[in-house]
């Protein structure tokens, strides 16, 4: 992918959400807006954070829990039920990554810079912090 330029993200979602779009080959982000997606090009990688195990429980996790690379082709809409039609982006999820607690990060500098934005849902952070926290999760890529 030489001469192409490759950004580096992380989503901020439950466990349980992780899961499903790990096991189903997408991302879905910010309650299923569009705009989040639409930043993400091809070839770009995304991280998940996930603050809980599940949507609807208290229960904290606190670990980045997902690592995957965008794929070819544009955000779409998925009706989840009549009411509820978020939009969705394929990505290709590394399947043996493990979790790393966030407070893995406690240490590195370049993680303080950007700690505060995970509760934005979606936020672009710079290669060498990608490159960190993929290998907590033990995954050695780009």
């Amino acid at each position: 992918m030489e001469g192409i330029v490759v950004n580096y993200w992380i989503g901020v979602a439950s466990e349980d959400h992780v899961k499903l779009g790990v096991s189903e080959g997408f991302s879905q982000l910010c309650h299923g807006k569009q705009a989040p997606l639409k930043r993400m090009k091809t070839g770009d990688w995304l991280i998940y954070y996930a603050p809980k195990r599940n949507l609807e429980a208290n229960e904290p996790y606190q670990h980045f829990v997902a690592i995957g690379q965008i794929l070819e082709g544009e955000a779409y809409p998925f009706e989840m039920a009549p009411d509820f039609i978020p939009y969705r982006k394929d990505v290709s999820f590394i399947k043996e990554c493990v979790p790393l607690p966030l407070k893995a990060l406690t240490d590195v500098p370049l993680w303080q810079e950007f700690r505060s934005r995970l509760r934005f849902g979606h936020f672009q952070i710079p290669k060498e912090l990608f490159k960190i926290i993929a290998t907590g999760m033990n995954v050695g890529i780009v």
